[in-house]
């Protein structure tokens, strides 16, 4: 059987790893990069669980993959996050010189776009890839904890 490597494969693997996130009452945000169709991390968010606000799946899963890499840079990578990456993501996305960015939901209030935030000139950005489940999954968080 021949799977799909498209951006909907990638994003469902990175909606797992938010899922994990969601399971431990962190924000569901997971992020996967991937190089020559192959995952080289996955992370979600642990802020809660570390007691710190810059363990963004973003962040981590750059850690990871430079890790693997053995590299700062992340030429011909990609990331597929679940959320619009916050401005601090982004400046390490952009130091980080990864190729793509693909991401689910919009963050209208503190994503890259709502932000302005300077994105590398090499790097492409996609979004809403499967937004409609992402949303949900958010939403549902944010409701819950607010009752």
């Amino acid at each position: 059987m021949l799977l799909n490597y498209d951006s909907s494969y990638f994003m469902k693997k990175a909606i797992e790893e938010a899922k994990i996130g969601l399971d431990k009452g962190e924000v569901p945000v997971g992020a996967i990069i991937v190089i020559d169709n192959k995952i080289i991390a996955r992370s979600h968010n642990l802020t809660e669980s570390l007691c710190d606000v810059t363990a963004h799946a973003e962040i981590l899963a750059i850690t990871s993959a430079s890790n693997f890499l053995g590299s700062k840079f992340l030429h011909e990578c990609t990331m597929y996050v679940t959320l619009e990456p916050c401005s601090m993501c982004f400046g390490a996305l952009y130091w980080s010189q990864i190729s793509r960015v693909v991401y689910s939901a919009e963050d209208k209030k503190n994503g890259v776009n709502a932000l302005r935030s300077k994105i590398h000139p090499k790097t492409k950005i996609e979004g809403g890839v499967l937004a409609g489940q992402t949303e949900i999954m958010l939403k549902e968080f944010f409701k819950n904890k607010r009752t």
